[in-house]
């Protein structure tokens, strides 16, 4: 048995672990200098720095600590980084992976070779056409941080191009000029955040200073010091290394747009200075790579922090789930089980304007609407702040008036009701007797309107006459009733006349007439606040005559008029706001008086300023005391202006010091009195209740193709006619099987109109077959009126009109029939046509949804064909290549872009004339029920099919979807080969060189052919927004790396 020495161990056993710990410290050391010779170095789990302090801990909104919380994620991603490209596979090329979409976040620590002929630039890549302020909006931009729109450099940290919508996302190294402590400031118009390596990886980049995180934050430039937020803590550097760094920047429409970072030496008293070429350089090079070399774009948490903001609830309604999104994955009903489920019938609608001539682009208006029920909510409800075109009436209305026309207000017994009559009419209307001769009175006016677009509750005033005053020092004495034989009798004209008659009141806003009364009822229309005012009632004064020649005319019943005649001067529009009124005068018993019509156009102002009326109604009692008195002030309607007159000065001044435009003499009776009392406000009906019925806003739409609205949804189908279709059907699939199937649900049934012979339904139903799964049933069907009759034969020259079925119903309702060659195919190929030149980034994109779309469908039966007008900026061909799509093809033209002509080649390259062809766009978000949306809807010899697309806005994404629903466009258009040849093809002769209405061309020739186009919206399905500045590969003055947006 061989001796251990156990008792000396013992004895030693301090010495032997002080050994094992130097050795692992020689080990770890080694290894250290190793990886740093690799570009890498042992990461610190604790967050301190080389020196023992501890790092900054400037975080974004989101919580994010430098470095702490990715170094799982570098860990995970280490591995990968180390894996070498497949032979034979360019390490550059777009998606080496071949999966599809782009490459795994790449937090790099391994960087590029780094040359000293880089030292003086820093790189520089612009994402254009991209709205908001804040950096956390470039990073929701589809393409950031991959694809810019432009790679460039430039010389120094301070960057202004004068331009607007854009985000810059600078990156190099920073080489200090000596060792010690250094701050950091960046200031910017709007946003920008400053990020710093403690070392050259770009994936230790940590937070040191920004400005704002709403967008709404800006300093101006050079102002380092203006948020806390700016300046960074102390940061030691060594002038031995480089380190990496990144700044981003933010840029919306307004303001002076500027970025630039500034550094100083951590000592008191110095200032900030921007960094120059002296201490920066590049990251790498990339004067010689193309659009979609992206191997080499650094991936840093700078990059994809807080890219996505929580959000609880969809803003869009689009965006909740619905059935119809995944439907397609259930399976489908066998067609040939359903053919002896209905009679056959012939299926030729009166709306098909086939061999009709129709001229240029008049066929936008022989395409009609389908009907869809259930809701899919394609209705852009969170649009209709800015929109409300859904509605029928004009914007103007609705700003002014809203929706109170819908409202009946609640009113007790015996109420009157005349403030809700003129608070639901909208605009003037005169009886021809309220009318006089233009010789009688002269200058009149010319119209009058509302002023006001609020309701009462909110300050919305009426109008109230305008009337002449006594002489000055003239004593008021009370006028005694008029006769008869003084008013003088009304005569119909154009003018418009304020004359009140005793026998019904002036109706004055358009609208039903008021309720006849008996005679001892009849009192003028008033609306009126009552407030109680304290203080001295002024004397009554007289009225003095309007003219010399005659004694005063009527107002309106019970209104007292102005003390003093005011120059005609014409209503304007829009007017003041509603001002408080300070003091009111008292007023005597009111007379039946006609002003005149100079008198009811003008009123008081200083220097053109609106003054308000200021009218007083009589009080019950003359002799009520002062210190309750209720005093009853008109709202007025309007407000008049006037310019000021010579020889006024001192007049218009008392008027100034009054609110309500009485005289200065009678105001300063009152203040003689009494002081000025508080300031009043209207009363306001807390308690007032209404009636409203049930609107259904959609009953009031047609089937016509609405180019003015581009909120609206689908039109959307009554309920009980939805259930009454799909129970007929039902009850003859059953009495055909037996009872084999069970309804579980309705997923969607969508309904073309025909008024004279029928309605067209598409019926999806999901079903439970006996003793098997889920089924799904996708049948087109006729609703076909008693007595209607095809029109046309077919095209092959025999009627398809079937001998009457013998199991008409005998009530005369309509009777569901399968009609004729109007069923659709579940294994038809769909080829994608692209025309494409210099999108090197949208033609990224575009592959990897379309192979996303073939992962999650497993549907191959789609092919892509990119037509390529000479790409520089990027390899189609191979980018084909590398996607994992089921099939494709890559055709390439030589010459200028040309839409219809790239069209056109990728139709002929199709073999198959009875496959459809889907004339596509390049920018397209496609939902996953697109191939089957297609098929559905596009039937040999029958259908074509040109979904509405939603276009979203400027900085607006399919998670936030912000836009309208493009109504007028029809370039996405799916229709079989054999019907496109058919027609004759696209235009290329006329639309050689242009792109815009050849769509609208193609479609009045499709009409003429006898097809049917469906026009439906489509759930979730985006345009994305990009600008046509660029468009096709043309260059900027500039010779930056540019590409189409």
């Amino acid at each position: 048995m061989p001796w251990f020495p156990v008792k000396k161990i013992r004895k030693q056993i301090k010495l032997l672990l002080l050994l094992v710990l130097l050795t692992c410290a020689a080990w770890l050391t080694y290894v250290h200098l190793n990886l740093v010779r690799q570009g890498r170095a042992l990461r610190q789990r604790l967050g301190y720095g080389r020196d023992g302090e501890k790092l900054s801990g400037v975080t974004e909104g989101r919580g994010v600590r430098a470095a702490l919380s990715t170094q799982r994620a570098e860990d995970s991603s280490e591995s990968r980084e180390e894996e070498q490209a497949p032979e034979g596979q360019d390490p550059n090329m777009l998606f080496p992976a071949g999966a599809g979409k782009p490459p795994p976040l790449n937090l790099t620590h391994q960087v590029p070779p780094w040359w000293e002929e880089y030292k003086g630039q820093v790189n520089l890549h612009v994402f254009e056409d991209w709205c908001g302020g804040a950096v956390g909006h470039l990073r929701r931009n589809l393409h950031f941080p991959l694809f810019p729109h432009t790679r460039t450099t430039v010389k120094k940290l301070a960057v202004s191009p004068k331009w607007k919508n854009y985000g810059l996302r600078i990156f190099g190294f920073i080489h200090p000029a000596r060792d010690g402590d250094v701050q950091f400031s960046v200031a910017s118009d709007d946003n920008s955040e400053f990020w710093l390596s403690p070392n050259e990886s770009p994936a230790s980049a940590q937070l040191v200073a920004f400005v704002g995180k709403t967008g709404s934050e800006w300093t101006a430039p050079g102002e380092f010091t203006k948020f806390s937020s700016q300046v960074s803590k102390p940061k030691r550097l060594m002038a031995s290394r480089r380190y990496y760094f990144e700044l981003l920047h933010k840029q919306d429409d307004r303001g002076s747009d500027h970025v630039e970072v500034g550094w100083r030496a951590f000592l008191p008293g110095l200032k900030f200075e921007v960094i120059g070429s002296a201490h920066i350089s590049l990251y790498t090079d990339e004067s010689s790579l193309k659009m979609d070399h992206v191997a080499h774009v650094p991936q840093s948490p700078a990059s994809h922090v807080g890219g996505q903001l929580p959000q609880e609830e969809p803003r869009a309604d689009m965006l909740r789930p619905d059935p119809r999104d995944t439907f397609f994955l259930t399976p489908r009903v066998e067609p040939s089980s359903l053919e002896n489920v209905l009679e056959p019938c012939a299926y030729a609608p009166t709306y098909v304007v086939k061999d009709f001539p129709i001229a240029r682009y008049q066929g936008l208006q022989f395409v009609y609407l389908s009907f869809v029920y259930p809701n899919d909510h394609t209705r852009l409800t969170h649009m209709e702040t800015e929109n409300k075109c859904f509605y029928r009436e004009s914007p103007l209305y609705l700003e002014r008036f809203g929706f109170y026309k819908y409202m009946k207000m609640d009113r007790e017994e015996g109420q009157e009701d005349e403030e809700e009559e003129m608070q639901r009419r909208a605009f003037l209307f005169l009886n021809p007797d309220d009318f006089l001769d233009d010789e009688d009175e002269g200058e009149l006016l010319d119209s009058l309107e509302p002023t006001e677009a609020s309701p009462l509750q909110s300050g919305r005033r009426f109008p109230s006459p305008v009337a002449p005053t006594t002489p000055p020092g003239a004593m008021p004495t009370p006028p005694a009733p008029p006769s008869t034989r003084d008013l003088p009798i009304p005569r119909r004209s154009r003018a418009l006349s304020w004359a009140a008659r005793a026998a019904r009141p002036l109706p004055l806003f358009l609208g039903r007439a008021l309720r006849p009364r008996a005679a001892a009822e009849q009192t003028p229309p008033k609306v009126y606040v009552t407030r109680v005012r304290p203080g001295l009632r002024a004397p009554p004064r007289a009225l003095a005559p309007l003219s010399p020649r005659g004694p005063p005319w009527p107002p309106f019943p019970g209104v007292f008029l102005r003390p003093r005649p005011l120059p005609r001067v014409q209503l304007r529009a829009p007017p003041r706001p509603p001002r408080s009124r300070g003091r009111r005068t008292g007023g005597s018993p009111a007379t039946e008086l006609r002003p005149s019509a100079r008198a009811q156009a003008t009123q008081g102002s200083r220097e053109g300023q609106p003054r308000t009326l200021g009218l007083t109604a009589p009080t019950a009692d003359l002799n009520l005391s002062s210190e309750a008195q209720p005093v009853t002030s008109f709202l007025s309607l309007s407000q008049v202006s006037r310019p000021q007159l010579p020889g006024q000065d001192e007049e218009d001044e008392e008027e100034e010091a009054d609110e309500d435009g009485a005289q200065g003499e009678e105001d300063s009776e009152e203040a003689a009195g009494a002081p000025r009392s508080r300031w009043r406000e209207d009363a306001i009906d807390w308690q007032r209740t209404f009636s409203v019925g049930a609107m259904d806003f959609e009953l009031l739409r047609s089937d016509w193709n609405d180019l003015r609205c581009n909120v609206s949804g689908n039109l959307q189908l009554p309920e009980a006619e939805a259930v009454d279709v799909v129970a007929q059907y039902m009850e003859r699939l059953n009495a055909r099987h037996g009872g084999r199937y069970a309804l579980l649900r309705i997923v969607n049934v969508e309904k073309r109109r025909d008024s004279a012979r029928g309605s067209r339904f598409l019926l999806e139903l999901e079903l439970q077959e006996r003793g098997g799964g889920r089924l799904r049933l996708s049948e087109y069907v006729f609703l076909r009126l008693p007595g209607a009759h095809a029109g046309d034969t077919d095209r092959d020259g025999e009627s398809p009109e079937p001998a009457p079925a013998a199991t008409t119903r005998p009530d005369g309702r309509p009777e569901l029939c399968r009609p004729l060659r109007l069923a659709w195919r579940q294994d038809v190929m769909v080829h994608f046509i692209v025309p494409v030149k210099n999108q090197a980034r949208w033609v990224a994109q575009f592959l990897a949804d379309m192979a996303a779309l073939h992962a999650r469908t497993g549907d191959s039966l789609f092919s892509v064909i990119l037509v390529d007008f000479e790409s520089e900026d990027m390899d189609v061909e191979r980018a084909l290549r590398a996607a994992r799509l089921p099939r494709y093809q890559y055709l390439r033209r030589t010459g200028n872009f040309e839409r219809s002509a790239g069209l056109q080649a990728g139709v002929d390259a199709v073999e198959d004339a009875s496959s459809i062809v889907f004339l596509c766009d390049l920018h397209i978000h496609f939902p996953p029920n697109i191939l089957d949306g297609i098929r559905k809807h596009c039937v040999e010899g029958k259908l074509a099919f040109a979904p509405v697309v939603m276009r979203l806005g400027c900085g607006s994404s399919p998670g936030d979807p912000h836009g309208y629903w493009e109504v007028n466009g029809f370039g996405l258009f799916g229709i079989y080969k054999s019907d496109f040849d058919r027609v004759g093809g696209m235009n290329t002769e006329e639309f050689r060189d242009q792109w815009g209405g050849e769509d609208w061309e193609l479609l009045d020739r499709v009409l003429q052919a006898g097809l049917e186009v469906e026009r439906l919206r489509l759930r979730n399905f985006y345009h994305h927004y990009h600008s046509k500045r660029g468009m096709w590969g043309t260059r900027s003055r500039k010779g930056s790396r540019t590409e189409g947006p």
